[in-house]
């Protein structure tokens, strides 16, 4: 079973088509990034997988079953901030379980585990203020995972961190997809974040409209690490043939873009 597919996905605003008949799916234990030119419709899709939004046409399936409202199956990492600033770290990490109806120090607790895992044991009394980008964002990462969602959908988690700091972010990612084998949807502008993480790269195209066009499957030994993968002649090969096609599609928004 696929833990999330899109079938024939339309999404209209108004007499504007924004996503025009999109299919394609996400394996269980499964990591896909999606990517395409700017402004396509990336984040769009993300939002028909949360269940923010819903299709005018078609259907999302998580494992399965439609969709209908917020995809409880799915934990969200979005782009921009997400932590509370009057909470510290724990406090962050820890509102997920209690919402859910986990005691005080049944969440505290998982929270504490957490901030272990993604590097910040030792670091659950500091406000978001208190830490630096890399550290916030490995607290949403935390405040995501603690839930154990089994479907992760990231909206460019890691594009507003500086390079050394990111790659950081994307070894952390792997490590912990690796020995949690969650299904993730990834969006990502960066190509080379793509196939450094992935299973499976899907081009979108240019909008208006925007639908997958095409779809590579990453041949790269696992497990990885974004830094040096990206040196090997097998990660360059792979890069030139999605570039090529996602090239032209870039070309096109940016032809678009100029007209208007």
């Amino acid at each position: 079973m696929k833990a999330l597919a899109f079938e024939d996905v339309t999404l209209r605003f108004g007499a504007a088509e924004v996503v025009g008949g999109a299919s394609f799916a996400v394996g269980g234990g499964e990591f896909v990034a999606l990517v395409g030119p700017t402004g396509c419709g990336k984040s769009t899709l993300l939002n028909l997988a949360a269940g923010l939004i819903g299709p005018s046409a078609g259907r999302v399936l998580v494992e399965g079953q439609a969709l209908a409202g917020l995809n409880r199956r799915a934990g969200y990492l979005f782009q921009g901030e997400s932590l509370m600033p009057w909470r510290t770290a724990l406090d962050n990490v820890a509102a997920g379980p209690e919402f859910a109806g986990q005691s005080r120090a049944a969440a505290a607790a998982a929270a504490e585990a957490w901030l272990g895992r993604v590097g910040l044991a030792g670091h659950g009394d500091k406000y978001p203020h208190q830490m630096s980008g890399g550290m916030r964002k490995r607290a949403q990462l935390a405040q995501t995972l603690v839930l154990d969602p089994p479907i992760l959908l990231m909206d460019e988690p890691f594009s507003a961190l500086d390079v050394q700091t990111r790659q950081l972010m994307e070894n952390e990612l792997l490590a912990i997809w690796q020995a949690d084998r969650k299904s993730v949807l990834f969006i990502t502008h960066d190509l080379e974040e793509a196939i450094s993480l992935s299973d499976r790269v899907i081009v979108l195209s240019a909008g208006p409209a925007t639908r997958p066009i095409a779809e590579f499957a990453i041949d790269l030994p696992r497990p990885r690490d974004v830094a040096e993968i990206r040196l090997t002649e097998a990660f360059r090969a792979t890069e030139a043939r999605i570039w090529a096609v996602l090239r032209d599609e870039v070309l096109k928004a940016y032809r678009a873009g100029a007209a208007a």
